[in-house]
Protein backbone atom coordinates (compact mmCIF):
# COMPACT_ATOMS: atom_id res chain seq x y z
CA UNK A 1 0.00 0.00 0.00
CA UNK A 2 1.40 3.54 -1.06
CA UNK A 3 1.95 6.38 1.73
CA UNK A 4 -0.73 8.76 1.83
CA UNK A 5 -0.25 12.51 2.00
CA UNK A 6 -1.45 14.77 4.42
CA UNK A 7 -0.63 18.18 5.75
CA UNK A 8 -1.86 21.35 7.91
CA UNK A 9 -2.01 24.50 6.04
CA UNK A 10 -2.48 27.95 7.82
CA UNK A 11 -0.43 31.03 7.57
CA UNK A 12 1.79 31.70 9.63
CA UNK A 13 2.93 28.49 10.23
CA UNK A 14 6.33 27.80 11.75
CA UNK A 15 5.79 26.97 14.98
CA UNK A 16 3.66 24.28 14.48
CA UNK A 17 3.65 20.73 16.55
CA UNK A 18 1.24 19.03 13.98
CA UNK A 19 3.73 17.06 12.17
CA UNK A 20 5.25 15.81 15.31
CA UNK A 21 1.78 14.17 16.84
CA UNK A 22 -0.01 13.64 13.38
CA UNK A 23 3.24 10.98 12.63
CA UNK A 24 2.88 9.40 16.07
CA UNK A 25 -0.47 8.99 15.50
CA UNK A 26 -0.09 7.00 12.16
CA UNK A 27 2.15 5.23 14.02
CA UNK A 28 0.07 3.87 16.80
CA UNK A 29 -2.60 2.85 14.59
CA UNK A 30 0.02 1.24 11.89
CA UNK A 31 -1.08 3.25 9.22
CA UNK A 32 0.52 4.57 6.39
CA UNK A 33 0.86 8.66 5.95
CA UNK A 34 3.50 11.09 5.49
CA UNK A 35 2.66 15.01 6.76
CA UNK A 36 3.92 17.84 5.76
CA UNK A 37 3.22 21.72 6.38
CA UNK A 38 2.21 23.85 3.87
CA UNK A 39 2.28 27.61 4.61
CA UNK A 40 -0.19 29.04 2.32
CA UNK A 41 -0.93 32.86 2.78
CA UNK A 42 -5.12 34.18 2.64
CA UNK A 43 -4.35 35.33 -1.42
CA UNK A 44 -3.19 32.10 -2.17
CA UNK A 45 -5.27 29.88 -1.05
CA UNK A 46 -7.45 29.55 -4.32
CA UNK A 47 -4.92 28.81 -6.16
CA UNK A 48 -3.69 26.03 -3.86
CA UNK A 49 -6.48 23.68 -3.65
CA UNK A 50 -5.32 21.57 -6.88
CA UNK A 51 -2.29 20.86 -4.62
CA UNK A 52 -4.71 20.33 -1.61
CA UNK A 53 -7.28 18.35 -3.60
CA UNK A 54 -4.70 15.90 -4.20
CA UNK A 55 -3.60 15.16 -0.66
CA UNK A 56 -5.63 12.59 1.41
CA UNK A 57 -6.16 14.82 3.76
CA UNK A 58 -5.39 17.65 6.02
CA UNK A 59 -5.88 20.47 9.11
CA UNK A 60 -6.42 23.71 8.92
CA UNK A 61 -5.29 26.55 11.33
CA UNK A 62 -5.31 30.55 11.29
CA UNK A 63 -6.27 32.13 8.68
CA UNK A 64 -8.11 29.47 6.79
CA UNK A 65 -10.75 27.66 8.67
CA UNK A 66 -13.84 29.66 7.32
CA UNK A 67 -12.29 30.89 4.01
CA UNK A 68 -11.60 27.33 2.83
CA UNK A 69 -15.24 26.37 3.20
CA UNK A 70 -16.74 27.28 -0.41
CA UNK A 71 -13.84 25.16 -1.59
CA UNK A 72 -15.42 22.01 0.06
CA UNK A 73 -18.68 19.99 -1.32
CA UNK A 74 -19.56 19.41 2.64
CA UNK A 75 -19.68 19.98 6.04
CA UNK A 76 -20.62 17.85 9.11
CA UNK A 77 -22.87 19.02 11.26
CA UNK A 78 -20.86 20.46 13.84
CA UNK A 79 -18.82 22.46 11.24
CA UNK A 80 -21.63 23.75 9.35
CA UNK A 81 -23.35 25.13 12.82
CA UNK A 82 -20.21 26.73 13.60
CA UNK A 83 -18.78 28.36 10.27
CA UNK A 84 -15.41 26.36 10.80
CA UNK A 85 -13.11 23.67 9.57
CA UNK A 86 -10.01 22.03 10.67
CA UNK A 87 -9.67 18.96 8.70
CA UNK A 88 -10.84 17.95 5.45
CA UNK A 89 -11.51 14.41 4.02
CA UNK A 90 -11.05 14.09 0.38
CA UNK A 91 -11.98 11.06 -1.54
CA UNK A 92 -15.27 11.24 -3.54
CA UNK A 93 -16.34 14.38 -1.94
CA UNK A 94 -14.56 16.81 -0.04
CA UNK A 95 -15.88 17.00 3.25
CA UNK A 96 -14.85 19.40 6.19
CA UNK A 97 -14.99 18.88 9.98
CA UNK A 98 -14.31 20.68 12.94
CA UNK A 99 -12.52 18.63 15.56
CA UNK A 100 -11.66 21.85 17.68
CA UNK A 101 -14.50 20.62 19.93
CA UNK A 102 -13.61 16.99 21.07
CA UNK A 103 -10.06 18.70 21.54
CA UNK A 104 -11.22 20.96 24.02
CA UNK A 105 -14.05 18.45 25.53
CA UNK A 106 -11.47 15.85 26.22
CA UNK A 107 -8.76 18.50 26.78
CA UNK A 108 -11.11 19.52 30.02
CA UNK A 109 -11.63 16.22 31.08
CA UNK A 110 -8.02 15.08 31.34
CA UNK A 111 -7.36 18.28 33.32
CA UNK A 112 -10.03 17.44 35.48
CA UNK A 113 -11.80 20.84 35.30
CA UNK A 114 -15.89 20.42 34.83
CA UNK A 115 -17.86 21.96 32.21
CA UNK A 116 -20.70 23.78 33.88
CA UNK A 117 -21.85 26.76 35.42
CA UNK A 118 -21.03 30.65 34.64
CA UNK A 119 -18.49 30.18 31.99
CA UNK A 120 -16.30 33.64 30.53
CA UNK A 121 -14.74 33.21 27.17
CA UNK A 122 -11.95 35.72 26.46
CA UNK A 123 -11.72 36.94 22.91
CA UNK A 124 -14.35 36.54 19.72
CA UNK A 125 -11.84 34.84 16.97
CA UNK A 126 -11.91 31.52 15.92
CA UNK A 127 -11.09 29.29 18.34
CA UNK A 128 -13.35 31.24 20.64
CA UNK A 129 -16.15 30.30 18.40
CA UNK A 130 -15.58 26.46 19.22
CA UNK A 131 -15.49 27.03 22.71
CA UNK A 132 -18.77 29.67 22.92
CA UNK A 133 -20.91 27.30 20.86
CA UNK A 134 -19.65 24.42 23.09
CA UNK A 135 -20.41 25.95 25.98
CA UNK A 136 -24.06 27.11 24.68
CA UNK A 137 -24.52 23.24 23.84
CA UNK A 138 -23.40 22.34 27.63
CA UNK A 139 -26.27 25.21 28.89
CA UNK A 140 -23.54 27.25 30.23
CA UNK A 141 -24.36 30.91 31.28
CA UNK A 142 -21.81 32.37 28.99
CA UNK A 143 -19.60 35.42 29.08
CA UNK A 144 -18.19 36.71 26.26
CA UNK A 145 -15.10 39.39 26.83
CA UNK A 146 -13.04 40.82 24.14
CA UNK A 147 -11.54 44.33 22.88
CA UNK A 148 -13.87 44.87 20.22
CA UNK A 149 -17.33 45.00 21.69
CA UNK A 150 -19.30 44.89 17.75
CA UNK A 151 -17.28 41.29 17.51
CA UNK A 152 -18.04 40.26 20.53
CA UNK A 153 -21.93 41.01 20.06
CA UNK A 154 -22.06 40.23 17.29
CA UNK A 155 -20.48 36.38 17.71
CA UNK A 156 -23.46 36.65 20.74
CA UNK A 157 -26.15 37.39 18.61
CA UNK A 158 -25.10 34.62 15.96
CA UNK A 159 -25.37 31.42 18.69
CA UNK A 160 -28.39 32.96 20.17
CA UNK A 161 -29.80 32.84 16.76
CA UNK A 162 -28.66 29.07 16.37
CA UNK A 163 -29.26 28.30 19.76
CA UNK A 164 -31.89 30.12 20.96
CA UNK A 165 -31.77 28.88 24.67
CA UNK A 166 -28.29 30.61 25.27
CA UNK A 167 -27.67 32.36 27.74
CA UNK A 168 -25.25 34.56 26.59
CA UNK A 169 -23.71 38.88 27.14
CA UNK A 170 -20.72 40.36 25.81
CA UNK A 171 -18.91 42.94 27.69
CA UNK A 172 -15.21 44.65 26.88
CA UNK A 173 -12.58 42.73 28.65
CA UNK A 174 -11.25 45.55 30.83
CA UNK A 175 -14.94 45.68 32.20
CA UNK A 176 -15.47 42.14 33.15
CA UNK A 177 -16.18 40.96 36.25
CA UNK A 178 -17.98 38.53 38.71
CA UNK A 179 -17.74 35.14 40.03
CA UNK A 180 -16.99 32.14 37.23
CA UNK A 181 -16.38 28.62 37.13
CA UNK A 182 -14.21 28.59 34.39
CA UNK A 183 -12.43 31.02 32.34
CA UNK A 184 -11.07 30.03 28.79
CA UNK A 185 -8.28 31.93 26.91
CA UNK A 186 -9.32 32.43 23.44
CA UNK A 187 -6.87 35.35 22.05
CA UNK A 188 -3.00 34.84 21.72
CA UNK A 189 -1.88 36.79 24.54
CA UNK A 190 0.52 35.12 26.58
CA UNK A 191 1.84 33.10 23.64
CA UNK A 192 5.77 33.16 22.34
CA UNK A 193 7.32 34.48 21.95
CA UNK A 194 5.64 37.24 23.56
CA UNK A 195 5.35 35.03 27.07
CA UNK A 196 5.02 37.24 29.83
CA UNK A 197 1.43 39.04 29.26
CA UNK A 198 -1.77 37.97 30.21
CA UNK A 199 -5.05 38.58 28.71
CA UNK A 200 -7.10 39.48 31.89
CA UNK A 201 -5.83 41.45 35.28
CA UNK A 202 -5.09 39.49 38.45
CA UNK A 203 -8.26 40.95 39.65
CA UNK A 204 -10.56 38.88 37.25
CA UNK A 205 -7.96 35.67 37.53
CA UNK A 206 -8.50 35.99 41.09
CA UNK A 207 -12.64 35.24 40.76
CA UNK A 208 -11.97 32.43 38.50
CA UNK A 209 -12.48 28.37 39.82
CA UNK A 210 -11.22 26.86 36.87
CA UNK A 211 -8.80 28.05 33.97
CA UNK A 212 -8.00 26.41 30.36
CA UNK A 213 -5.99 28.18 28.32
CA UNK A 214 -5.78 27.16 24.50
CA UNK A 215 -2.00 28.17 24.07
CA UNK A 216 0.45 25.63 24.21
CA UNK A 217 3.14 27.73 23.63
CA UNK A 218 4.86 27.99 26.39
CA UNK A 219 3.11 24.77 27.95
CA UNK A 220 2.27 26.78 31.22
CA UNK A 221 1.65 30.27 30.23
CA UNK A 222 1.98 33.30 32.30
CA UNK A 223 -1.95 33.14 32.81
CA UNK A 224 -1.90 29.23 33.79
CA UNK A 225 0.77 29.91 36.55
CA UNK A 226 -1.38 32.62 38.14
CA UNK A 227 -4.29 30.53 38.21
CA UNK A 228 -2.50 27.68 40.02
CA UNK A 229 -0.69 30.24 42.41
CA UNK A 230 -4.48 31.07 43.28
CA UNK A 231 -5.31 27.47 44.11
CA UNK A 232 -7.40 27.56 40.67
CA UNK A 233 -7.19 23.84 38.32
CA UNK A 234 -5.82 24.95 35.35
CA UNK A 235 -4.71 23.16 32.09
CA UNK A 236 -3.13 24.74 28.92
CA UNK A 237 -3.75 23.60 25.14
CA UNK A 238 -1.33 20.95 24.23
CA UNK A 239 -3.60 18.39 25.54
CA UNK A 240 -6.32 19.72 23.29
CA UNK A 241 -4.21 19.87 20.45
CA UNK A 242 -3.12 16.32 20.90
CA UNK A 243 -6.94 15.37 21.26
CA UNK A 244 -8.10 17.50 18.14
CA UNK A 245 -5.39 15.39 16.27
CA UNK A 246 -7.04 12.33 17.70
CA UNK A 247 -10.62 12.98 15.95
CA UNK A 248 -8.73 13.95 12.85
CA UNK A 249 -7.14 10.41 12.81
CA UNK A 250 -10.79 8.45 13.89
CA UNK A 251 -12.23 11.03 10.44
CA UNK A 252 -9.45 9.62 8.15
CA UNK A 253 -9.16 6.44 9.23
CA UNK A 254 -11.53 5.27 12.00
CA UNK A 255 -8.49 4.69 13.89
CA UNK A 256 -8.87 3.65 17.78
CA UNK A 257 -6.44 4.74 20.01
CA UNK A 258 -5.76 4.08 24.03
CA UNK A 259 -6.13 6.61 26.87
CA UNK A 260 -2.90 5.41 27.71
CA UNK A 261 -1.15 6.03 24.70
CA UNK A 262 -2.79 9.58 24.13
CA UNK A 263 -1.69 10.31 27.43
CA UNK A 264 1.30 8.98 26.83
CA UNK A 265 2.03 11.43 23.29
CA UNK A 266 0.55 14.59 25.01
CA UNK A 267 3.88 14.14 27.48
CA UNK A 268 5.95 13.35 24.34
CA UNK A 269 4.48 16.35 22.63
CA UNK A 270 5.13 18.75 25.67
CA UNK A 271 8.93 17.27 25.78
CA UNK A 272 9.50 17.93 22.11
CA UNK A 273 7.97 21.33 22.35
CA UNK A 274 10.60 22.50 24.80
CA UNK A 275 12.95 20.85 22.59
CA UNK A 276 12.36 22.86 19.61
CA UNK A 277 11.51 26.22 21.84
Amino acid sequence: MSTRKFAVIGHPIGHTMSPFIHQRLFELADEKGNYTVLDIAPQELSEKMNVLNELSGYNITIPHKQTIIPFLDRLDKKAALYGSVNTVRNGTVREGFTTDPDGFLKALAYGGIPFRGNVVIVGCGGAARTFVYEAALAGCCITLAARSPGKAASLAKEVTQKIPQTTIQSCLIDDLQGEFDLLVNATPVGMYPKTDTVPVSDRVLSHCRNVFDAIYNPLETVLIQKAQANGSAAVGGMSMLVWQAVAAHEIWDSSVYSADDINQLIEDSAKELKKKF
